[in-house]
Formats: structure tokens, C-alpha cells, sequence
């Protein structure tokens, strides 16, 4: 999931009704400053123009420095009320406009936004700047901890608490020195992931593979030629046919091209399409985030930045991850290591006894021996998971049995794109719960991978609903004919929609614990254990019907996929193995030892070798100069929150398999107790009042993933 780009750290919420100043007033003709008076006050987007949103970032802005002044300047002592619960509502309008914006930032970035969004964010990283060293502010939140922390209770308490110690941590007690060093730290760190984004970005489009004969697509299909050349058309028409690189390492389509030269192309596109090796080369912009998040922790007395960032999560220290990780890397190699002689061992039965397995060739010979050997097929098994049923008799069916919520589609709720839409979310009792979009379709203005946020997050401070969103990148088929998902889009869409129901779900008081505004590796788990919902049989046989007879997956199709679910699994936890200890190599390293861009490669090397995870055939997912969870988004030091959270997500499984997986009582003790809390608790005793485990259970991982 991607943690959305706003300023989080105001804890600001959008409302359905808002008190406009006399700044707004003036400025009424803006939509993005006027209550909307669409259903749920979601964005207008029939009525906002690009040209709306700097202007209303510039009054947003004011208002919140106005409204920070008045705190400062009260005359009263402090209190709970006029400090804690002004400050919370003190940028409401700036939560406003930079959740509409920052959506389109990511996923209808077109070159008007991407150049209103350079001006935007060194605004937002110096008032953020401006509000975390204001001193006469922070000590009025410290009087109010230390007055009233212990007589607080409840989301009071808790929120008391998130403001004091986000201020500590920020840097609010340094010298005046160190604070003047954070501030330029902080606008030099917002700038280089400003220019992560656009660079990446621009890279991944630029490293499309263009074909010039039908011929040299053999394997694909019909159905894959054609979006081959739908692609190319999108993309300017330098060839007839062109594939698009996704934001992993490893492509998809790698399984179904029998043109081996290709398949070499293909995936050197791919590692290299920012590494200098073509156009692009994000390694100086990759080197300096790390060695100024480095400074950062040493200026806050931490040795480096993971043990600095990882205070705040589950895991607590960089040591605990790494015993963690260490743990599955032992069990993980040797099962890794037979998978690729199994491979190699198969391939040569038709390439010949020196044939040496490249890693462009392992999903093209693992998808041909998964054939022979469980006889199915992505081409097989594709037509049944049409996007369509998979989201309405799939991902809301799943919803409806387990949580009671129903969804309607809402045509009159404008879109920032027509590939989207909207759904009313209604919930047992009759009530509206929440308002829903899905935007599953790739196109050149829409970074990759796939993701969770909101236009709106829950509170009932401002009796504000929910309005929530998923992004994924699905191929749109042409005109006419069905879009149809491989299983891992299937499971990707369960998993965002997991997210959703974090979202959707959610019932707190306050904007700012609301929802996901939980630690990383607590915060994937709703949708990793979401995901488990699409292999359930009845949920299985509800989605999953031929896109053109409608009828269901036959059940010897049916048995044969499911078997290969967990077929050769161990490439899938390697890449992400290596993907995490990547992270948490350039983040273990103090200033002074992080690489420069020209060794950036080498060190990455080194760091899997290190840790025994270097293995040609089973790449990082993300390698360093296209890690954009970690150099663009909010998972420095973090990226292990995925495994961290597939083991929680196991336990809850467990717990719901025990009771029946769609046992209605258990998805209600699973709202009551974790969906609807958001960060009001302590995150292991919710796992705990649930499941009824003191600890999580690492043992279950491997077995659920078939090792």
C-alpha cells in the first residue's frame, strides 16, 4: 500500500461542512474552497480545473498559519480544548485540497499538476517546518501533557499523546542550531523525492519495449497482441506493438513470450530503466535521501535511521527485524535454491543439458512446468477474472458475507476519470457507512503499483464519512472486449480493498487516529488477510465465471488452479526478502557510510551478499533506483512490514478459519476489535483481544505459502 503525500503531520480532516474565513469567502469561486454540494462532500470534479489548486493551497496555507497564531496567542493557560483540539482542527481546509490534489499527483499526473505540485511542496515542507519548531506552540501542547495526560482518557489521551511525542520526535526540544539544520534537511528531502517521483515516473514510461513484428509476440495470445498494440498506440506509435514495464522487477508477461532475445529485453528494460544505464539515473537522488535521513537520526541521537524510524512500529528496534527476517531467510534458501535447479532441470529437458537458466527465462519455464505438471495455465484460468465480477461478486460479495455492507454504484458522482467509479457503501443496518472509488486501469499519467487513500477520513469530531479510493494498474482491454486479471491482480485488488475496509470501517473520534493512521508493520495486515478471501470456495465460485457464458470455473479447473496457488512460492518471498533487507541496508548505515551514487550498485550487491540473499535468479522487487516505497513513499526502513504483517494477517486467518471463514459473528468481533479502531490503542493488544495470542506466531508463514 502508499502512504498518501499530504501534510499528515498537522493532523488536519476534511469535513462535509466547513467554517470558510474571510480569506475563503473572497475566494468563493473556487470549488476547492466551497462546501461541496456533492453526496458526502466529495470533490466536484466537474467543477474544479487545474488551475484551482494553487490558489486554494495558498489560502489553505493561511488559514493554518492563522489559525496556529491564534493558539500561540492566546491568553488563556492551556488546555486540552484550546490547544490540543485547536490544533487539530487548525488545517482542516489544507487536508481538503492536498487530499484531492495529492490523488491526482499519483494517479492522473498530467504535466500541468506535476508543475503545480513543484511549487506546492516547498510550501507545504516549510510550513510543516514552521508548525514542528514553533516553540511558544510546542510548549503549550507540553503544558497540556503535563498537566493532563493522566486525567485524560480514551482517544483524548491517545491523542494528546500522538501530537506531544510527533513534535519530540520531530525535532521540537533541539537546540536552535540543530532545529535550523532539521528545517533544511526536511525542504531538501521534500525536493529530491519530488524529483524521485517525476524521474521515476518519466523513466518507467521511457523504458517501454517496442516490437516491430507480430511474430516476435508468439505466446501471448490474441487477447495479449492486442493490448500490446493498444499500449503502443497510447504511447505515441514508435512501433506497432510495445510492452509496458510495471513498477516490479520481474514482468508478468515474461511468462508468456517464447522469443527468449525478447524476454532478455524485456527484463533489462526493467532493472535498468533508472540506474544510468538509458535516459535516466535516480542512484544521486537515492544516495542523498539516505545520507540526509542518516543525519537526521544522528541530530536526534539515534545511530541511524532505521533505529529512529522504527521506534514507532511494532517491531520497536532494527535488531527485532533483522531476527525476524534471518529467521525466514534460513528456511527460505535452501527451498529457494531446489526451485531453481527444479526450473533449470525442466528447461533443459527441451533446450538441451547446457542450457543455463537466466532469470528472464524462470516465469517462462515455471509457468510451462506448472503447465505440464498441474496442467493449467494463466491463459486458461484468465477468462473467469473479469475485473468486473471480480470486484462485485468477488471483493464486495466477500464483504457483504463477512462485514454486512452492501454497495451501490453512484453515476452521479463526478470523476477525475472516466475509467473510475463510485460506490455508496451501506451498511447492515441500513445507513450509509462510507462512499467508495476504484480506478483499475493503467495509463501513462498513473505511477505504478497499486494503492489505498482517501479524499476524506472517518471522524466523528466533524461527522465526517468516509471517502475512500483503490488504484491499481490492470491492463484495459480494447473496446469491446473484457478486461481480464491473472491471479496475482485478482489478489492485489482483495488486498487494496483490504485497505478500504480499514478505512471504510473505521469509528473514531479524531481525524488524526483515524482509519490507517497506524504503524507501518501493523497497517498492511487488514489487506494481506483480505487476500485470503479470494480462494475461499464460495467466494471463489461467486467471481469466478467465464467472462462470456458467465458460467462457473469447472471444478477441475477450478482444483487445478487453486493447487497452483502455491506453486514454486519461493521466488515469491525471495524477491521480497531482498527487497526488504536492501531498505534496511541503506538505512542501518551512519552519514558518513552511505554509498555515493557511483557505488550505489556495488553496495547493493554487497548488502545481499552480506546478509546471503544475492541470488541472480530471484532479484530484489524492487531494486534501489526503482524502490519507490522507500525513496518516494512513506516505507523507509519499513518495507519488512510486509512480511511483518503477513504473519498477523496468517493468525487472524486462522482464527477466522476456526470460527468459518464467513462466519458473520467473527467478522463483526473483527470490526469491533481491529477495523474500526484505527490508532486508538495499543496495535498488539487489539491483534491480542482478537486472536487471543500474547504474540504473533511466525511459525504459520511458511506453511501458508505452500513452504
Amino acid at each position: 500500500m502508499k502512504i498518501t503525500k499530504i501534510f499528515m503531520s498537522i493532523g488536519v480532516a476534511s469535513a462535509l461542512t466547513m467554517q470558510f474565513s474571510a480569506c475563503q469567502q473572497a475566494q468563493r469561486e473556487n470549488p476547492l474552497l466551497q462546501e461541496s454540494t456533492i453526496a458526502f462532500g466529495a470533490p466536484d470534479f466537474s467543477k474544479i480545473q487545474t488551475s484551482d489548486y494553487l490558489p486554494a493551497f495558498e489560502t489553505a496555507i493561511q488559514q493554518t498559519r492563522d489559525n496556529i497564531q491564534k493558539i500561540v496567542e492566546s491568553e488563556d493557560s492551556a488546555t486540552f480544548e484550546n490547544t490540543i483540539l485547536a490544533y487539530e482542527e487548525s488545517g482542516r481546509l489544507l487536508d481538503h485540497v492536498s487530499r484531492i490534489f495529492f490523488a491526482l499527483t499519483e494517479a492522473e499526473k498530467t504535466p500541468e499538476i506535476g508543475d503545480i505540485e513543484k511549487k506546492v511542496q516547498p510550501m507545504l515542507t516549510e510550513l510543516e517546518n514552521e508548525i514542528s519548531f514553533n516553540k511558544p506552540l510546542f510548549e503549550r501542547i507540553r503544558q497540556v501533557y503535563d498537566k493532563q495526560h493522566d486525567t485524560l482518557t480514551g482517544e483524548d489521551q491517545k491523542l494528546l499523546e500522538e501530537i506531544y511525542k510527533d513534535f519530540v520526535r520531530n525535532g521540537a526540544l533541539l537546540p536552535d542550531d540543530k532545529m535550523e539544520r532539521m528545517k533544511a534537511i526536511n525542504l531538501r528531502i521534500s525536493d529530491l523525492q519530488q524529483q524521485w517521483g517525476d524521474q521515476l515516473q518519466e523513466a518507467t514510461n521511457n523504458a517501454v519495449v517496442w516490437v516491430d513484428k507480430k511474430e516476435d509476440l508468439a505466446g501471448l495470445g490474441e487477447a495479449g497482441i492486442a493490448q500490446c498494440q493498444k499500449d503502443a498506440e497510447s504511447r505515441g506509435g514508435k512501433a506497432p506493438y510495445a510492452i509496458v514495464i510495471v513498477n516490479t522487477t520481474q514482468q508478468a508477461i515474461l511468462a508468456n513470450l517464447d522469443n527468449r532475445d525478447l524476454r532478455k529485453r524485456v527484463f533489462e528494460a526493467s532493472i535498468h530503466r533508472a540506474d544510468g544505464t538509458g535516459q535516466s539515473n535516480t542512484f544521486p537522488i537515492a544516495s542523498e535521501i539516505a545520507k540526509l535521513r542518516a543525519e537526521q537520526a544522528e541530530i536526534m541521537g539515534y545511530p541511524n535511521y532505521a533505529a529512529y524510524s522504527l521506534e514507532k512500529t511494532m517491531a520497536k528496534t532494527p535488531e527485532n527485524v533483522y531476527a525476524f527476517l534471518k529467521n525466514l531467510i534460513s528456511q527460505y534458501s535452501p527451498k529457494a535454491d531446489a526451485e531453481t535447479k527444479a526450473i533449470e532441470d525442466f528447461a533443459r529437458q527441451t533446450e538441451g543439458a547446457d542450457f543455463q537458466l537466466q532469470p528472464y527465462d524462470r516465469f517462462y519455464y515455471s509457468a510451462k512446468m506448472k503447465k505440464q505438471l498441474l496442467n493449467v495455465s494463466d491463459d486458461e484460468v484468465k477468462p473467469y477474472f473479469n475485473v468486473d465480477s471480480v470486484l462485485i461478486n468477488g471483493v464486495f460479495y466477500a464483504a457483504n458475507r463477512v462485514y454486512g455492507l452492501t454497495f451501490k454504484e453512484r453515476t452521479d458522482i463526478p470523476l477525475y476519470h472516466p475509467d473510475m467509479k463510485a460506490f455508496e457503501v451501506i451498511d447492515k443496518d441500513g445507513k450509509t457507512k462510507a462512499l467508495f472509488y476504484c480506478d483499475y486501469f493503467r495509463r501513462p499519467t498513473k505511477r505504478g503499483g497499486a494503492w489505498m487513500d482517501g479524499f476524506a477520513k472517518q471522524s466523528r469530531q466533524w461527522n465526517q464519512l468516509p471517502i475512500i479510493f483503490n488504484v491499481c494498474n490492470n491492463a484495459k482491454a480494447p473496446e469491446g472486449q473484457p478486461s481480464l486479471l491473472t491471479w496475482d491482480e485478482v489478489t492485489t485488488m482483495f488486498h487494496e480493498f483490504g485497505h478500504a475496509l480499514h478505512g471504510i470501517l473505521s469509528d473514531c473520534q479524531y481525524n488524526r487516529l483515524s482509519g490507517t493512521s497506524v504503524a507501518r508493520d501493523f497497517v498492511e495486515m487488514p489487506s494481506q488477510f483480505n487476500e485470503s478471501f479470494a480462494s475461499i470456495p464460495e467466494i471463489f465460485d461467486h467471481y469466478a465465471r467465464h467472462c462470456e457464458t458467465g458460467e462457473p470455473m469447472p471444478a477441475d479447473l477450478k482444483e487445478r488452479m487453486l493447487k497452483s496457488i502455491n506453486f514454486q512460492t519461493a521466488y515469491a518471498l525471495g524477491e521480497n526478502l531482498a527487497a526488504t533487507c536492501l531498505d534496511l541496508a541503506w538505512h542501518m548505515l551512519p552519514s558518513k557510510d552511505i554509498p555515493t551514487a557511483e557505488k550505489a550498485a556495488e553496495f547493493e550487491t554487497q548488502a545481499l551478499r552480506q546478509i546471503g540473499l544475492f541470488n541472480p535468479q530471484i532479484p530484489p522487487r524492487y531494486s534501489t533506483s526503482y524502490f519507490n516505497h522507500v525513496f518516494g513513499g512513506g516505507y523507509a526502513a519499513g518495507y519488512y512490514s510486509y512480511l511483518w504483517t503477513e504473519v498477523l494477517a496468517v493468525n487472524i486467518a486462522d482464527v477466522f478459519a476456526k470460527r468459518g471463514a464467513l462466519d458473520p459473528a467473527t467478522g463483526q468481533d473483527m470490526r469491533d476489535k481491529i477495523l474500526s479502531r484505527g490508532n486508538t490503542g495499543d496495535l498488539m493488544q487489539m491483534f491480542t483481544d482478537f486472536t487471543g495470542m500474547a504474540q504473533p506466531d511466525a511459525s504459520s508463514l511458511l506453511k501458508a505459502r505452500g513452504l
